[in-house]
């Protein structure tokens, strides 16, 4: 099926209803270019408008789609049609486009929705040069922040190419790819305006389970706007938000981010990322009795239990379940240490992860190449604190989680979790009350959007600012909400806040 290779054709009903939108306000235009034309559903659409626009150009790879196309445009002789065969990646679109017609321009489609390096691995040849299109250095480029989607390369280039013809254009796309052109022409200031992101619903009509909406965008006029506003639906009159750079970064609702924009900045604090080690059928293990272990192969593991921690991943902090009975094994105390050791100083650990190299070698992540074997990562000093402050990254509310020692060893939280090391549960507790405070709460809303993959990251975190939220919250009140929501032996005192104020120290310190 097409479908893999992103190859969504739009339904007729769903073009009949985006044509209505976009003329809602008596808006019309002379000339229409489609990127990526496909069977030609949008250009009937378009021929079926009271007004039909004056001249049609398109472009599309497949040669089934190609011929499609050109039929329907050889029945209709009262627009100009031209369309090409070939990959828009190859074009010069400033140059290609011979208009013969003026007037305003719609850009309108539905460009391929999957990335560079899914289309690569499906073996597809429609494909823009490889390149680090936005300009990624190190690790970023390395880890696969490089990726992109298809419809991302093709809005920036329509926006770059056709700035001139001062085009709107209105394409089908996820509503991460809009985000990220959005903040792509931030950064390269490229003239844009009058943006609106207007969701649809993808599962209805394309069966694909992902949030995606109608982009629209002025391009080329004098005074550039980095905003959006979304709107429910393609026919609602009211966005519900507006998205926008502010302080140089993307916000989910810019009337909330200004509410609470105190707190935005860098934080004292370091948040670190959980164990990472790629190999979950052999490393994460269930305990089905007192010290006996399984893993995902429902084989009982019998290794030297120094190496065998207490395992936490993002379900069970937002669920709440911090006395879980996952066990991780860890190979390391630091990124990068020898594992060869191991042999002589856990022979039956030894023999269990050499038994297993095959699932290691699967691992595809080039952060393991040239390291020891059995490497993982995330993983430091500040992994072995007895008690940590925790959330997960992958659920749509935040909620921070006080973690502590389980059989008095220090617990591990998966990739897919962010924490602070403590050196107390007073510490713990105070913080976790700080974090899930209304407004920091509410700051966090304001900056995340709820459809990302991992709507909470590291470097959302990292822009809290520990001191403004300190400050912001009453001391009396802070002690009180951690008396009464957590059942301590000794109650919190402004002894533990004095602690607080030197939590740089003891960032460092871990």
């Amino acid at each position: 099926m097409k479908a893999e290779f992103g190859d969504f054709q739009t339904p007729p009903a769903l073009v009949a209803e985006i044509l209505r939108c976009l003329s809602r306000n008596g808006k019309y235009w002379e000339r229409v270019f489609e990127p990526t034309c496909g069977r030609g559903n949008f250009i009937s659409g378009l021929l079926a408008l009271d007004k039909p626009p004056k001249e049609i150009q398109g472009i599309e790879f497949d040669t089934e789609h190609f011929q499609a196309a050109k039929i329907i445009a050889k029945n209709t002789p009262s627009t100009r049609f031209v369309i090409q065969q070939g990959k828009i990646f190859d074009l010069d679109l400033s140059q290609s486009l011979k208009w013969s017609t003026e007037g305003n321009l719609l850009i309108i489609g539905n460009p391929p929705w999957v990335t560079n390096s899914q289309l690569g691995s499906l073996g597809s040849n429609n494909l823009p040069i490889k390149t680090n299109l936005k300009g990624l250095k190190g690790i970023e480029a390395l880890t696969g922040r490089s990726n992109f989607d298809i419809s991302e390369y093709i809005l920036i280039k329509l926006i770059q190419e056709l700035f001139f013809e001062k085009p709107t254009i209105a394409l089908l796309c996820k509503t991460a790819v809009a985000r990220n052109v959005l903040k792509f022409a931030f950064d390269a200031q490229l003239q844009i305006s009058n943006a609106s992101i207007r969701l649809i619903d993808a599962k209805k009509w394309f069966k694909a389970s992902v949030s995606a909406c109608l982009f629209c965008l002025d391009v080329g006029w004098d005074k550039p706007s980095y905003e959006a506003d979304v709107y429910p639906s393609l026919s609602a009159s009211e966005p519900e938000s507006t998205i926008g750079i502010i302080d140089h970064k993307l916000v989910a609702d810019i009337k909330a981010y200004q509410k609470s924009a105190f707190l935005n900045g860098s934080s004292s604090l370091t948040w670190r990322q959980g164990l990472k080690h790629d190999a979950a059928s052999v490393m994460e293990l269930i305990c089905i009795s007192d010290g006996v272990f399984q893993n995902k192969f429902q084989e009982i593991v019998d290794v030297e239990s120094d190496y065998i921690y207490p395992l936490l991943k993002s379900t069970d902090l937002f669920h709440g379940n911090i006395n879980s009975t996952r066990g991780v094994i860890v190979t390391q105390k630091n990124i990068g240490e020898c594992t060869y050791k191991l042999e002589k100083t856990a022979p039956r650990l030894w023999q269990y992860l050499t038994s297993h190299s095959a699932q290691f070698d699967k691992r595809k992540s080039s952060i393991y190449k040239g390291k020891p074997p059995f490497s993982i990562f995330g993983i430091g000093d500040y992994s072995f604190s007895l008690y940590k402050v925790a959330i997960s990254g992958l659920h749509k509310q935040p909620r921070f989680r006080v973690v502590h020692p389980i059989k008095n060893r220090p617990v591990m939280l998966d990739d897919t979790c962010y924490f602070i090391s403590c050196n107390s549960i007073e510490s713990a507790i105070l913080l976790a009350c700080l974090f899930n405070s209304d407004i920091c709460l509410y700051f966090i809303k304001s900056i995340t959007f709820l459809d990302a993959k991992r709507p909470i990251t590291k470097k959302l975190l990292q822009s809290i600012c520990f001191e403004e939220l300190l400050n912001h919250i009453p001391q009396e009140q802070l002690i009180k909400q951690a008396n009464s929501e957590y059942q301590l032996t000794k109650p919190c005192s402004d002894k533990q806040l004095e602690w607080l104020s030197a939590l740089e120290l003891l960032s460092n310190k871990y």
